[in-house]
């Protein structure tokens, strides 16, 4: 099978030595990603397009590969293509028959050609004379050049042929890593989720700080978000995640700050802890899911207040997105799910809270305020990479089971999103004293709740990091026999 990447139109417009670069970093990334799948992949392309090429013609590898470049920063789109030998028009019109008669049955059809390189025939050339050919030899209606029901695609580049077989639409961006790191402020719900994911599609290495406002219910779901986020889109390159206990912050703002300018001074406690942290990796930019207006502490006024104590500088994606805006944009990433269940922890500070905060109202409230608590925050935090966070809510003491086989009484949970579960469906063979379920992860906990805590289960994902992660939830909710289902580790 060949996938042909086709770059992201800002790519191609940079200077020749940039756009070498890029390219060079996309490559690169690709190779890491995909070869988690298929060690013996090829990876090619210096200039125009990305070749992929992979031996297998499974259908559920290649629709795991599919959906890698359907995420990957960097990809305007991506064709699956069959390669033919560049010959005559009627050796291309019957190549063309091949991989299209059975779509052509009954519908209008054009035929679209993009050629590469010097040939004695035009692209019209082309496009007429296999249109011909498919018109006499295939059970087609008809040909119509405006809104046809299928278009057959082809390019021919130099000597080659590709028949594309399928067309899908990547993310666009840059590849991440082009670009210097930022710092998220993420809090797990939409705005600080969809502002990450952007900054990761323009390929800014983004790491994650969470300030812990509610415990570890709400350090799980935060956890999950970023887990996520870095598994879809950004697992070509590590990064952080850091996590600040804040609740003495709180607590002290709670019993030191008027209540009507707890917000604007609880994000200016944040942005202090975060320009420290950001200090202590040398990251330059801070990234926060803020939009004018969303929220009282959101004003112009108030922002001009918050931004005053870093000097960082402030990324807001989504400074001026409308909400619905944001929550569409969440579910097209896969991440409103996690953030609709995430309470906003931040919107009860204040009853009655100001939107034209005033430089001296604040200082003279921050008086009275502890700042050892900031010191003692930041030194306290946990630095720890977003791949291992999993693993590190199994708590002290605590392992979470890992097995290949399965095992007669076993409750068996396949926790992947429902569209994950469609393009690669998990085999469990004849195991007739198995309870297979199928319950993805945002509404596993509601399931289980009714469920048998000293039950045997079993939790299946695709990498098993996010099975680590809610199997060491349950584990913290009294399900005293839980594991990780992980089919591959019989092959390593």
């Amino acid at each position: 099978m060949l996938f042909v990447v086709k770059l992201y139109p800002e790519i191609t417009i940079k200077s020749r030595p940039v756009r070498r670069r890029l390219i060079r970093l996309l490559r690169r990334n690709l190779r890491k990603l995909l070869r988690e799948l298929d060690e013996n992949i090829s990876v090619t392309g210096e200039w125009d397009v990305i070749d992929i090429q992979t031996e297998s013609d499974d259908e559920v590898l290649v629709g795991r590969i599919s959906e890698r470049l359907r995420c990957t920063p960097g990809i305007a789109q991506f064709q699956l293509v069959k390669r033919y030998a560049l010959q005559d028009l009627d050796a291309i019109a019957e190549v063309c028959r091949q991989s299209y008669a059975a779509q052509l049955a009954g519908c209008t059809f054009a035929v679209r050609c993009k050629r590469h390189g010097n040939h004695p025939f035009t692209s019209v050339d082309v496009e007429r004379h296999v249109g011909a050919i498919l018109l006499k030899q295939t059970e087609a209606a008809g040909v119509r050049l405006t809104n046809p029901e299928v278009t057959v695609q082809l390019e021919i580049r130099q000597d080659h042929v590709h028949v594309v077989e399928q067309q899908q639409s990547g993310i666009g961006g840059f590849p991440l890593g082009s670009q210097d790191p930022v710092l998220s402020l993420i809090s797990g719900g939409f705005d600080s989720a969809v502002s990450s994911y952007l900054c990761i599609r323009r390929g800014l290495l983004t790491h994650y700080c969470f300030f812990n406002l509610g415990g570890r219910a709400h350090e799980l779901a935060v956890k999950e978000v970023a887990l996520y986020l870095w598994m879809k889109f950004g697992a070509s390159h590590q990064v952080r995640f850091i996590t600040v206990p804040f609740e003495p912050v709180v607590a002290e703002i709670l019993n030191r700050v008027d209540n009507s300018q707890m917000g604007v001074i609880l994000k200016r406690m944040m942005l202090r802890a975060a320009s420290r942290l950001a200090d202590q990796l040398g990251i330059q930019a801070l990234v926060t899911g803020e939009a004018v207006a969303q929220v009282s502490s959101q004003t112009l006024p108030n922002l001009v207040i918050i931004d005053s104590v870093t000097d960082k500088l402030l990324l807001r994606p989504l400074i001026v997105a409308g909400k619905q805006d944001i929550i569409d944009l969440a579910r097209s990433i896969g991440t409103e799910q996690f953030s609709s269940q995430i309470p906003e922890y931040c919107a009860v500070i204040s009853d009655r809270p100001t939107t034209r905060a005033r430089p001296e109202r604040i200082a003279r409230e921050e008086q009275q305020f502890n700042m050892q608590l900031i010191d003692q925050a930041v030194a306290e935090a946990r630095v720890q990479l977003v791949s291992s966070v999993a693993n590190d809510l199994a708590g002290p003491g605590r392992k979470i089971p890992v097995v290949s086989s399965l095992e007669p009484g076993v409750t068996l949970i396949d926790i992947r999103h429902p569209d994950e579960r469609e393009r690669a469906p998990l085999a469990v063979g004849d195991h007739q004293d198995l309870e297979f379920l199928q319950v993805p992860f945002y509404q596993l906990q509601t399931y289980l709740d009714a469920r048998d805590r000293k039950a045997s289960y079993l939790l299946y994902c695709d990498k098993g990091m996010m099975s680590r992660l809610h199997a060491a939830h349950l584990a913290d909710q009294g399900f005293t026999e839980v594991g990780v289902y992980q089919p591959d580790l019989q092959r390593q």
